[in-house]
């Protein structure tokens, strides 16, 4: 991508998140008053009157971080200021100057002529008449705003305008396909998104918890724009320590919801545990076409074989008998490529349409070759199967009563549609209706029925 880059770097604890959040137009950095929450380059594309920059928040310049990845956090603030157009350096005009920022003033000295300082919280008027005091930092006067309540953002914005609007480049290209990493601390998430970029995008340690934002990372595959979100790892909700980890679970699930396809990262080296169960269920949930990728194969590789593994994953999470099975070692970045292709697959698959002929016959054959049991002394009747949406692929049965399909069948079901249909490897959601409705298929919402898997 040719956009300009816009790098937001300060202290910690001067609202770069907060400013970061406000340019941006939507909550995507963790915004949360203990010092050092961010720690990776979290970035958005931004559209201000068809100016178009990639805007990126860094941690805390001198962090004392709590699990002693400072150097990691530094490491990706000098990423940040060497690939930045513009930097906007971020005081808080509340604390005034302090050592700190002075160190971030020597730091971004040899790309002087990019800098602009930005002096944050001005909440009230009166705490803009001792912004003086930070021209000692060598950048002249600051430009006064306030994250929180948005004032100073379009002088802001204009300078922006005004310091980058040459290098501006076209419309940015919209994701293809978006990907979600998702599963519990430590299985090399973030090591497969690295591999994905080709540089350190994004921290990794054997510390558990090290990533906490959801960080999209946009990058090209056979001339296509593609999006790769590293979430933060999951762990059992009991043991979730404080609102960082709250917060980062939370955006984890959300980023399944808002995922084209969901990879689930499964460590080779440790038994399959309740949090990859719960994770699979909520993909599950969502409908959501998943690869379940066993990471770190190189460790496990010579007490197992590849189908002895398969057959252990399908025993030990049976709701995702669906979903293609992955073997990788991100950290020599061995079958990630042939990884995103599968992704790429399952994708078209859940954006396929079936006509209505087809998918008739495939419910003929399935009503031949196993009778819907009775229930209650009723026995339910299926009359016909339309095709109503894709993403995922949403087949409408018209059946006399649906409170008479059992979910055993509605499983027989699905199974004979992966079976006869182009949906082998995605979700497919069954929705009923009672016959003796007459209206159109697009009257009313059909009944979906939430146990269903699959």
């Amino acid at each position: 991508m040719s956009l300009p880059v816009i790098a937001i770097v300060g202290r910690p604890n001067v609202g770069k998140s907060s400013l970061f959040n406000t340019l941006a137009g939507r909550r995507t950095s963790i915004v949360e008053p203990t010092p050092g929450v961010t720690r990776d380059r979290v970035s958005a594309i931004c559209d201000v009157d068809d100016l178009f920059f990639e805007l990126m928040d860094t941690g805390g310049h001198g962090v004392v971080d709590r699990d002693d990845l400072s150097e990691d956090v530094e490491e990706q603030i000098r990423y940040a200021i060497e690939q930045a157009s513009l930097i906007l350096f971020v005081v808080d005009a509340r604390e005034g100057t302090n050592p700190l920022d002075k160190a971030t003033a020597e730091l971004l000295r040899r790309r002087a002529d990019r800098v602009r300082l930005v002096a944050n919280k001005v909440d009230e008027p009166h705490l803009g008449a001792g912004l003086g005091e930070f021209t000692k930092l060598g950048y002249g006067e600051p430009i006064p705003v306030s994250a929180m309540n948005g004032s100073g953002k379009w002088a802001l914005l204009e300078m922006i305008r005004g310091a980058i609007g040459g290098l501006s480049g076209d419309r940015p290209a919209d994701p293809v396909m978006k990907i979600a990493l998702v599963g519990k601390r430590n299985a090399g998430k973030s090591t497969f998104i690295n591999a994905l970029a080709g540089e350190l995008r994004v921290i990794v340690s054997e510390i558990p918890g090290t990533t906490r934002d959801s960080i999209d990372v946009r990058f090209e595959k056979d001339g296509r724009t593609l999006v790769a979100i590293d979430t933060a790892g999951v762990r059992k909700k009991a043991k979730i320590a404080d609102d960082i980890e709250f917060f980062a679970y939370s955006r984890a699930l959300d980023s399944i919801q808002r995922a084209d396809v969901v990879l689930l990262l499964i460590d080779a080296t440790e038994p399959i545990g309740q949090v990859d169960k719960r994770l699979a269920h909520t993909i599950a949930e969502e409908h959501k076409p998943c690869i379940l990728v066993i990471n770190k194969w190189d460790l496990a590789k010579d007490r197992t074989t590849t189908e002895k593994f398969g057959e252990y994953v399908g025993k030990v999470l049976p709701g995702m008998d669906f979903a293609p099975v992955a073997f990788t070692t991100a950290t020599d970045g061995r079958n990630i490529d042939s990884t995103i292709d599968l992704a790429g697959a399952l994708f078209n698959q859940s954006r396929m349409r079936v006509a209505t002929g087809p998918l008739n016959q495939a419910l003929q054959e399935a009503l031949s070759a196993h009778a819907p049991p009775s229930k209650k002394g009723r026995q339910p009747k299926f009359f016909y199967a339309t095709q109503i949406a894709v993403q995922p692929p949403t087949i409408l049965l018209f059946v006399n009563n649906p409170d008479l399909v059992t979910l055993d069948y509605e499983r027989f079901l699905l199974n004979r549609f992966r079976d006869h249909l182009p949906f082998a490897e995605v979700p497919i959601r069954l929705a009923y209706r009672r016959r003796r409705d007459r209206r159109p298929v697009s009257a009313e919402r059909p009944r979906v029925r939430r146990r269903a898997r699959g």
